[in-house]
């Protein structure tokens, strides 16, 4: 851990950043960040055993941030649930933002975050709005969540409307378009599920949004994400590391998402909903990791999954038997349509050949 001049005992925003070989970015966000019209913050990069040259260009800006800019490296290759979760543990700021190590603020983006958070007194804001930008950050696109109408802000206390809405997929999963009270996550125990390898914005999204009592909803952008060609979501995998990319977030994250519920009067008293989230939590990814099914045998899937997961390997074991009996089933549906459509093609055929015959 690397700190200099004498830090402050508290401070208005925590910027969270996980690293892992960002040599090629980090700087601009870096940059991004020192641009700030806000200055009550504080910056923590958590270096995950990167092996370029990441951790020394943050270094380099330690006296640049005079005493703001904190560095911790993890012991181990850990995640970016981990990752997040060590630099949590470090914030002292009232509100925290997780900020990827690729990304860029606009240059008011901490003060316009903070002031809607103060102004409407919220657990956390969630902007309605993103922006991408090009690897190289000179182009931008903005699209909007088909959740409240366009340029709205929007106070909600309504936990119903949220698990509806989540229900039908109308929330953004980017962890970058929330901006949190600290004292919340820590009271929820909101932290990342540590077990939870990809796709993890998305059960903690959930989890959030279940745990809170007052939400802003806001249109105003103040990130942009950067498409980068290294990104784990669009790289390709081979079919085994795709089956467990996906089972990563079924497992530990259903798991972790019913914990939460579990814990919540409005599901102690509504169980239907708890039921119906976890229905479609369990369908989304089911469906994405059978995509890599259809030409596989059942028993080299079982044999995959074995391999890879061998330590929960009993935890989970019911779950991967359903997990093969959903596959089992839409293998024959899918055998079945085939034959109806070579039957359908026969007589097409053959309707063809007597209307020429004629």
């Amino acid at each position: 851990m690397i700190i200099r001049n004498t830090p402050p005992s508290t401070c208005a925003v925590s910027v969270i950043i996980p690293m892992y070989n960002a040599e090629k970015y980090i700087a601009d966000t870096l940059e991004s960040i020192l641009a700030q019209t806000f200055q009550n913050f504080e910056v923590i990069v958590v270096n995950d055993c990167s092996t370029d040259n990441s951790r020394q260009i943050v270094e380099s800006y330690l006296e640049k941030f005079d005493g703001r800019l904190k560095l911790f490296d993890n012991e181990k290759n850990s995640g970016v649930s981990t990752t997040r979760n060590n630099g949590l543990r470090k914030a002292i700021g009232e509100y925290v933002f997780f900020m990827d190590a690729d990304d860029l603020f606009v240059p008011n983006s901490l003060e316009g975050m903070y002031t809607l958070a103060k102004k409407f007194n919220v657990d956390f804001v969630n902007f309605t709005k993103g922006a991408v930008a090009s690897e190289d950050g000179k182009e931008f696109t903005v699209g909007q969540t088909k959740l409240i109408p366009e340029d709205v802000v929007m106070i909600e206390e309504n936990l119903n409307w949220r698990v509806e809405s989540l229900l039908k997929c109308r929330f953004n999963w980017g962890i970058y378009r929330k901006f949190l009270r600290r004292d919340f996550l820590i009271e929820n125990n909101l932290s990342f599920p540590d077990n939870v390898k990809f796709a993890e914005d998305q059960t903690w999204t959930y989890g959030i949004f279940f745990c809170a009592k007052r939400i802003v909803h806001s249109p105003d952008v103040f990130y942009y994400y950067r498409k980068s060609a290294g990104s784990l979501c669009r790289s390709r995998m081979n079919f085994f590391k795709s089956v467990i990319r996906w089972l990563y977030p079924l497992t530990g994250g259903m798991k972790w998402l019913d914990n939460i519920m579990s814990k919540i009067e409005f599901f102690q008293q509504n169980p239907s909903f708890q039921y119906m989230i976890l229905e479609s939590f369990t369908s989304r990814y089911f469906n994405k990791i059978f995509k890599d099914f259809l030409t596989v045998k059942q028993q080299h899937i079982y044999e995959a999954i074995r391999k890879n997961l061998c330590e929960n390997l009993g935890e989970d074991d019911v779950l991967i038997a359903q997990l093969c009996t959903f596959v089992n089933a839409q293998q024959k549906q899918i055998d079945t349509l085939k034959k109806n459509i070579d039957t359908q093609r026969k007589k097409i055929v053959g309707l063809e050949k007597q209307l020429k015959s004629k």
